[in-house]
Formats: C-alpha cells, sequence, structure tokens
C-alpha cells in the first residue's frame, strides 16, 4: 500500500511511469521540494504517532496483566496486543522509508515485501479490525443470549476466535505483497504491481467491503440487539418495583453480591462501543481512498493526501489506549495505582477512620500524609 499505484502486465512499463522527469522549469523543482517536505513532515508525524501509540498500549497491557483481568477478557487481551504490534510495525517502517534505503539484492527484496511495502504492518492493523467484529459478536453472546453463553461457550472457541485475525491477515497480506510487490531501480513498489487492472478492481472492492463495511455492520448488529437488551432489563426491573419488603431486601442483597462483576461487564461494554465508534470514524477516509486508487481514479499512495488518511487511521490505534484507561474501570484503577501519591491515598482513608475510632485521628492523619508527599 506504498509507493505510486498502477495497474501493468510488464515491469518495464513500472520503470517508465516511475522514472523521474527533468524538468528545468524552477517552479517545478520547488514544487517537487516543498511535496518532499510535506511527505517528510508528516512521515515524522506518523513515526511520532506509533511511539505514543506503542508506549500506550504497553501500558494498558500491563494494566490488563496486573488487574487480571488477562484471564477474564482474552479477546481485549488480543486486540491490544495487534494494536501494539501495528504501533511497533508504524515506527519500523516509517523510520526505514525517511532513511531512503537503496535496496539492493535479495536482502533488499525481503526488505522490501515484509517491511517497506507495508505488509506485516497491515497484517497487525487488519487483524486488528477483524478482532473488533469477534468481540462485539462475544459481548453479543453473552448479553443477547446469556443462557446459551454460559452454557454453550467454551474456552477453545475463544482462543480459536483469538487465532482467526492473525492467521487469516497473515496468510492474505503475504500472498497480496509476493504477487503484486517489485524492486525497480532500488526502490521499492509495494502492492500496486498488477497483471491485470479488473484484478485490481476487484481486489480494492472487495477490500473495502471485507476489512469496513462488513465489519461496521456487524458491530451495529451487535452492539444494537446489546443495548435494546439492556433496556428492555432496566424496565423489567422498573415493573417490579412494587414488589414486597422481603423480597426487595432479597433482590438488593443479591444485586450487591452481583455489581462487580455487572460493572465490569458494563465497563467492557461501553468501552468497546466508544472504540468502535472511533473505528467507523478514522478508518472511513483510509478505506475510501483505497477503494478509489483501486477502481481507477487519478490518485496515488504517494501523494500528502494518502498520508493525511493514513495518519488519521494510524492515530486511531494510538488513541485507543487511552480509551480503555479511562473507560475501562479495572485498568484505570491499575494504571492509578503507578501514581505513587495515589498508592498512599487509599491506605490513608482506613487509617485515618481507625485512628478516630481510637481518639489518635491528628496524628495518623499527618503521618500518611508525608508519606503520600514523600517528605
Amino acid at each position: 500500500m506504498t509507493e505510486t499505484s498502477f495497474a501493468t502486465p510488464h515491469l518495464s512499463e513500472v520503470i517508465t511511469t516511475e522514472a523521474p522527469v527533468d524538468d528545468a522549469d524552477a517552479t517545478g523543482k520547488n514544487t517537487t521540494t516543498s511535496s518532499y517536505l510535506v511527505d517528510f513532515y508528516v512521515e515524522c508525524a506518523i513515526i511520532v504517532t506509533g511511539i505514543v501509540g506503542t508506549a500506550a498500549n504497553a501500558l494498558v497491557l500491563y494494566a490488563l496483566v496486573n488487574s487480571k483481568q488477562h484471564k477474564k477478557h482474552v479477546l481485549i487481551v488480543n486486540q491490544n496486543i495487534l494494536d501494539l504490534a501495528s504501533c511497533v510495525f508504524v515506527v519500523v517502517i516509517y523510520t526505514l522509508k525517511i532513511s531512503n534505503i537503496k535496496l539492493r539484492g535479495s536482502r533488499g527484496y525481503w526488505l522490501c515485501l515484509m517491511l517497506l511495502s507495508e505488509n506485516l504492518l497491515w497484517f497487525a492493523l487488519e487483524g486488528s479490525m477483524i478482532n473488533l467484529a469477534i468481540i462485539a459478536i462475544e459481548r453479543y453472546l453473552k448479553v443477547v443470549h446469556a443462557v446459551w453463553s454460559k452454557t454453550k461457550m467454551r474456552k477453545w472457541m475463544i482462543y480459536l476466535s483469538m487465532s482467526f485475525p492473525w492467521i487469516i491477515t497473515f496468510t492474505y497480506n503475504m500472498a497480496l505483497s509476493f504477487t503484486t510487490s517489485a524492486v525497480i531501480d532500488g526502490v521499492c513498489h509495494g502492492v500496486v504491481v498488477w497483471d491485470d487492472h479488473v484484478a485490481k478492481i476487484v481486489h480494492g472492492v472487495w477490500h473495502f467491503l471485507s476489512f469496513y463495511a462488513i465489519i461496521l455492520l456487524i458491530i451495529i448488529f451487535c452492539y444494537v440487539r446489546i443495548l435494546v437488551k439492556i433496556r428492555r432489563q432496566a424496565r423489567v426491573m422498573a415493573c417490579h418495583s412494587g414488589a414486597s419488603v422481603n423480597t426487595v431486601q432479597q433482590t438488593t442483597a443479591q444485586a450487591q453480591q452481583a455489581v462487580p462483576a455487572s460493572q465490569i461487564q458494563s465497563s467492557v461494554t461501553k468501552t468497546m462501543i466508544l472504540i468502535c465508534a472511533l473505528f467507523a470514524i478514522a478508518w472511513l477516509p483510509e478505506n475510501v481512498y483505497y477503494l478509489l486508487v483501486d477502481v481507477g481514479a487519478n490518485l496515488t499512495f504517494r501523494e500528502v493526501g494518502y498520508y493525511a488518511v493514513v495518519f488519521i487511521s494510524f492515530l486511531y490505534v494510538s488513541i485507543n489506549p487511552f480509551i480503555y484507561a479511562i473507560k475501562f474501570d479495572p485498568v484505570k484503577r491499575s494504571l492509578l495505582n503507578l501514581i505513587p501519591c495515589k498508592k498512599n491515598q487509599q491506605p490513608t482513608d482506613n487509617i485515618e477512620i481507625a485512628a478516630r475510632g481510637s481518639g489518635g485521628g491528628q496524628k495518623a492523619t499527618t503521618t500518611t500524609r508525608k508519606q503520600c508527599s514523600g517528605t
């Protein structure tokens, strides 16, 4: 998905298309230089976004493990790992791009095939997209078909679902990169060397449907049904509000026992709805642009417009961990515990209450506050 896009049956035509045009006009040179600088700055911005995303996703992954949520929400952990891999590949690949490495021999070919063609990057990104749909289906089954989910769903099903995005997207991107990438005059032309123009158009339409439209439809269907189910349950609870005192007390006691689990489930659902909404917005420009290139529009993968839509897409991957940190309560608590002052704040409240009961509130409170300030 890099370099100038074209469909061609012969590599000689690629060389002709890509050959630089000598122009003595100073205005033309200035335009070329200006375009190169804009590309360079946008690529640098993408690298910075990747670095931020790598650090943030690593922190969230740590928080998921630290809060023991990695055993309960393995698909969310899988999503986080795919996002982390995407950010790492963004940094590595775009650092290589701005280095303008001259590719020679078999080493240059493999460097083009695996990295400069963005093969591994899109393998992780598209795996993340599929995993979003899988999480939506899992949430749907747990909420809308709760009984079936408890009795029929097995761990092996979840683990098989986890492996599906990795296997499918790796196979697809490898096949695509091998058949449509080439090194010409030391420059990598990744996923743009097509032998058949019709095949290129078909692929563009298929890619848009598979990695955006269908995934978005699955997400919308699942979360709409989830919200309808939650509202229906709220109405049923409201209808039973006139029950007897004993029944209400029993129901309250049972509800209080179920609060932690239900709160976490609610937090997961809200978090994933927000992430999916962001996915729909952030990935639309890139998918439309890629579709237009493949159907023959006068666009290339070396224009500022392409880098702009790609930057928005990569920004989504970097923003995801911040949504987890704000909306997903277990992750939020685990990250807050990394702050030294926050660590000592919770014990302070307990010590203060105990000290007041024994008549020594002033001294105990002062001591814990000193610990928090580090003096």
